[in-house]
């Protein structure tokens, strides 16, 4: 009995094109995974490349800095959680004073949460707007 291989060879070359294109998809999409997982799932909006600032849309955006920073212990409403609520710490200390607590921490927050450039820029926000 002869059998026809020619179907099992066209199904095989179609199967071996679909792997390298779906492992190509796979490798030209790998940064944006990275980045999503790294943001609890969240996608990267257009122009935003990330927490990272590569293209400036999230270089000086104090609120971005601050849910990838302070978020995680304060809370994504700035009413605490592991931390202590932030909601009008603006009128209890300066810009400065909050800076510096970014820096060297306080009670249980550990130093050097954020880079100086951030802490300057998310001490500012915080003693302006939450007053």
């Amino acid at each position: 009995m002869k059998r026809n291989v020619l179907p099992f060879g066209i199904i095989a070359i179609v199967g071996i094109f679909a792997a390298v294109i779906v492992f190509y998809i796979g490798v030209s999409q790998e940064e944006e995974i990275q980045l999503a997982e790294e943001n609890d799932g969240e996608e990267a909006a257009d122009g935003e490349e990330g927490e990272d600032g590569e293209d400036g849309e999230t270089e000086d955006d104090p609120e971005a800095m601050f849910a990838s920073s302070c978020a995680s212990c304060h809370g994504d409403d700035l009413t605490g959680g592991m931390g202590p609520d932030l909601t009008s710490i603006g009128s209890d200390h300066s810009a400065e004073d909050i800076q510096e607590i970014i820096a060297n921490g306080q009670g249980d927050m550990p130093p050097g949460t954020a880079s100086p450039d951030e802490a300057e820029i998310i001490a500012d926000w915080l003693s302006s707007e939450m007053k």
